[in-house]
């Protein structure tokens, strides 16, 4: 069963890849405009890659988390987002410039840009929603207010990502310093996760050497 401070480590995690999604979406609108300017349909494409992106990571979350789910393999999905989302702050200029020559229709240019930044990265942030449930999730009476209670903080971390990247940060730090630190955060934050796991299993590892030493005095 999950320890208390497990539970809230997830749901810290989970509060906080839905921050950095926003945040990154948002600040696609801001990497794109230079080429593709910032018209209804450039934000089309923007949000039509990320529900695409989110939709495939439910996925595959999903059926990962199937599979001996641990705290060490949920914070190398934080890592690998991570890293992923790193190359938009250095490569996003060239990569627009090439797409917005090769492809005369904005409409279509924005959204192979858009996949081209942003499919992947996204894959593994949604990932993290079902991967987080699994993990919180002990019995099948608990399981739809686990869920619910975790997509609450996943959501409320994105209205919060919205409107904190929208209203300030976008203010006083260049794009490229945010998508760097968007990128940071979540590689330590699977650090944190990973190092935890570590921890907990060295714990019940302990605990059951422990156990099979008193029954063997006892016998």
């Amino acid at each position: 069963m999950a320890s208390r401070w497990q539970n809230y480590l997830i749901y810290l995690l989970a509060f906080s890849s839905g921050f950095s999604i926003m945040g990154v979406e948002l600040l696609g609108g801001r990497i794109l405009a230079p080429f593709f300017g910032s018209s209804v349909h450039i934000w089309g494409s923007i949000i039509t890659v990320f529900m695409l992106s989110l939709s495939i990571g439910y996925l595959y979350g999903g059926k990962l988390s199937t599979k001996n789910a641990s705290l060490k393999r949920y914070g190398s999905l934080f890592i690998i987002a991570g890293v992923l989302v790193m190359p938009i702050a250095f490569f996003a200029n060239p990569i627009m410039e090439a797409i917005f020559l090769a492809i005369e229709d904005t409409r279509y240019g924005s959204l192979v840009a858009a996949s081209a930044l942003f499919l992947i990265p996204t894959i593994f942030l949604g990932m993290i929603s079902p991967y987080s449930v699994r993990l919180l999730v002990t019995t099948k009476e608990e399981s739809g207010q686990v869920a619910g209670v975790l997509y609450f903080v996943s959501t409320l971390g994105s209205a919060l990502g919205t409107i904190i990247t929208s209203f300030y940060l976008v203010l006083y730090f260049e794009v490229n310093n945010i998508i760097t630190t968007f990128s940071l955060l979540l590689v330590c934050l699977g650090i944190v996760a990973i190092v935890c796991g570590r921890e907990q299993t060295s714990e019940e590892t302990k605990a059951m050497n422990t156990s099979n030493a008193k029954e063997c005095t006892n016998e």
